[in-house]
């Protein structure tokens, strides 16, 4: 069963139960193990348990902020408005924007580390380094309340600013300046999301991000904490209930007294609830070509685009009868057995958990057409056709509607980090939203967690006893005791390597993906929006202007880009990647009918511990179509469309241009740019317009 990030609390918890209890099956998965597998593995390695210890409310306070990877100008654009607000009133927080390319959210940084591809590791050694050669550290927090000390700081001895530089192409004033900035700040919160997540060694960069936030002391304050972004609206709520590879609320499937918790709750047999490895998508795929997989159940969720090395996904997709349950004929649907039209959000009811923590109740807003259920009604109804019973001989799902649901899930979260038990369906209609855990100790919810400095690893009571950092192996309880953190942080060694792959004189190129403000994934529901339709309606590559001049290339000019795994033909947009080498085309495009889907080039290759795709570093190599070409006024007009993804007819009017961002346009046209009505999205900040 794999499913999706936009689904209700209740339909994952129901999907965790059937999965489980009913079918005996540990292959549950999700598509947020393309987009935050890594946020729940860092945070089970450095406190013992997932969720997030901030929230949005420190970006509120903090006096720094670090965004490493995450481009939220074009992925958060109310949480961007939110922070170049305050900014602009208060000169708060200071921003350090960490991203190879020069993104809207990086223009407005006070610091732009612009890292080579797949080095992140590196940066964060280099400034770890620093920080603890100067001494600036909280001597006393890290005696107390961490364990791991010494390694770390050795693994981190040969990262001096030269070698880090070498590596991350960083000139070393600049990492020096952002490394006493982050050794001195009295507050600070760092945020990532896909360019960290989607990345080599993704899940040893981000403990680094916790290493470095553990030995300063800045966690469970005020304005301080890393905060590994949920990359959609309700994928933490998959992770907190268990609809994916891990067990409902935050349990440990290697402890066996909390696998006898689970059976007591569902009155099943413990023995039959499969405690076996959790299975990434790209770790079924591997199933499925070897005949392992029979029946595949994709709910609500386009892999078919969104999956790396799509084509070779789509081969062991259709060596297996699969069922896609989605409110839209997808690219996936094109190779489904069987189709289950489902419900959207405003036509259902249930509680969404967001990044941080904070749990929402969504009430029906209209009712669905002639029909159509809900995730949930045909779970429910999947579950009583099966006959999937407990214990007892009574129904396995005993209950009837989404609260129902929520209140058996609220005693199975019960005295786990994750309780809910002070949250009704009333209440957080009252409260505007709650952040867990809600109990008789937080009865109006915790906005941070850790504000004791008290971390959930004791050995009967954390989620998982680890992995080891740089294998991804599975630790043991045994191994795991050695530790003794005993309610303590724990810190790591990090190793830093090369990624996967990396270009060769064949592809010569690094490729990057990543989204654009207009579109939401796999464009399911966007393209059908008209304006965004129109804003972006295809896919493109961006190039360096060094890069474009090397291969002669014109603005809007269609390339071909090839990789080890396929090929694709896009227009070229030139300019907005400043570095030499790097080209980037956004992932939203996947059309069987063209060849613009960027994952058609992917590698799929994970990380060892979050079993998360390194989308974000691939081999490439670019070829011009044109062997030559006489550039003519006609010429020049059609390219200029081209890049804005319009019409001539409406370039000529000026009537709409497409890229907010790109306020040069009138050096490219031979009419005055007062004439030409460039649409300025209203988050952007002053200066930028």
């Amino acid at each position: 069963m794999y499913s999706t990030g936009q689904a209700l609390l209740e339909d994952y918890y129901t999907i965790a139960k059937i999965g489980r209890a009913g079918l005996h099956t540990h292959l549950l998965d999700a598509n947020t193990r393309l987009c935050t597998a890594t946020t729940e593995l860092c945070f089970l390695q450095s406190f013992g348990a997932d969720g997030s210890p901030t929230s949005f409310d420190d970006i509120d306070e903090t006096d720094t902020l670090m965004l490493f990877g995450h481009n939220v100008a074009e992925t958060g654009t109310v949480l961007f408005e939110r922070i170049m607000n305050r900014k602009k009133k208060t000169g708060k927080p200071f921003i350090i924007v960490v991203d190879p390319r020069k993104t809207a959210t990086a223009m407005e940084a006070d610091i732009h580390l612009q890292l080579y591809p797949g080095s992140n590791v590196a940066l964060l050694n280099g400034i770890l380094h620093v920080i603890l050669k100067n001494g600036w550290v909280d001597k006393i927090f890290i005696e107390k309340h961490t364990v791991g000390f010494q390694e770390m700081k050795e693994s981190t001895n040969n990262w001096t600013p030269e070698k880090t530089s070498m590596t991350t192409g960083i000139p070393v004033d600049i990492l020096l300046n952002a490394a006493h900035r982050l050794g001195k700040t009295p507050s600070l919160v760092t945020t990532t999301l896909q360019e960290v997540y989607q990345s080599a060694d993704a899940t040893t960069a981000c403990v680094a991000i916790n290493n470095m936030h553990l030995i300063r002391g800045l966690i469970g304050k005020p304005g301080c904490g890393p905060f590994h972004m949920a990359g959609q609206p309700s994928s933490s709520a998959n992770r907190t209930v268990g609809g994916v590879g891990t067990f409902p609320a935050h349990r440990n499937p290697a402890n066996p007294s909390h696998i006898k918790e689970i059976a007591r709750l569902w009155n099943v047999d413990e023995a039959k609830l499969p405690v076996g490895p959790e299975k990434g998508i790209e770790e079924q795929i591997d199933l499925m070509e070897m005949g392992r997989i029979g029946f595949f159940w994709n709910i609500g969720t386009n892999p078919m685009v969104s999956l790396p090395n799509r084509r070779r996904a789509r081969a062991a997709f259709e060596k297996t009868f699969v069922v896609v349950q989605d409110p839209f004929l997808t690219e996936t649907a094109t190779v489904a057995d069987v189709v289950l039209p489902a419900a959207l959000w405003g036509e259902k009811e249930g509680v969404m958990e967001n990044a941080d923590r904070t749990i929402n109740l969504l009430r029906k807003a209209v009712n669905p057409p002639g029909g159509i259920r809900t995730d949930f009604e045909i779970l429910l109804d999947f579950a009583n056709r099966m006959g999937l019973k407990d214990r007892d001989g009574h129904p396995l799902i005993a209950y009837k509607t989404t609260e129902e649901c929520f209140e058996e899930w609220k005693k199975v979260s019960q005295g786990r980090p994750c309780d809910m038990t002070g949250i009704t369906y009333e209440k957080l209609e009252r409260c505007n939203g709650l952040r867990w855990p809600v109990n008789d100790e937080h009865p109006e919810g915790t906005t941070r967690l850790y504000t004791d400095f008290k971390f959930p690893t004791e050995t009967e009571y954390t989620q998982s006893f680890t992995k080891h950092q740089f294998t991804g192996r599975p630790l043991t309880k045994k191994e795991y005791e050695k530790k003794n953190p005993n309610g303590r942080a724990i810190l790591y060694p990090i190793t830093y390597l090369p990624p996967a792959e990396s270009p060769t004189e064949k592809y010569p190129m690094w490729l990057t993906t990543g989204r654009l403000v207009w579109h939401w994934h796999t464009r399911t529901k966007t393209a059908r929006s008209p304006f965004l339709h129109i804003a972006a309606p295809r896919g493109y590559v961006e190039i360096n202007e060094v890069d474009a001049q090397l291969l002669s290339l014109v603005p809007g000019e269609l390339v071909r880009i090839s990789s080890p795994r396929g090929w694709i033909e896009v227009p070229a947009r030139i300019g907005n990647v400043a570095q030499k080498g790097l080209v980037f085309v956004p992932f939203h495009f996947g059309s069987w009918e063209g060849r613009e889907a960027a994952n058609e080039l992917t590698a799929d290759f994970t990380d060892p511990l979050s079993k998360q795709p390194s989308f974000k570093q691939s081999a490439c190599k670019i070829e011009k179509m044109r062997s030559q070409h006489i550039v003519t006024a006609e010429d020049t007009l059609q390219s200029l469309a081209n890049k804005y993804c319009i019409s001539v007819d409406d370039l000529q009017k000026a009537n709409r241009l497409t890229s907010p961002y790109d306020i040069q346009i009138g050096k490219c046209l031979e009419i005055p740019v007062s004439t030409i009505n460039v649409p300025i999205p209203p988050y952007l900040p002053e200066r930028r317009r």
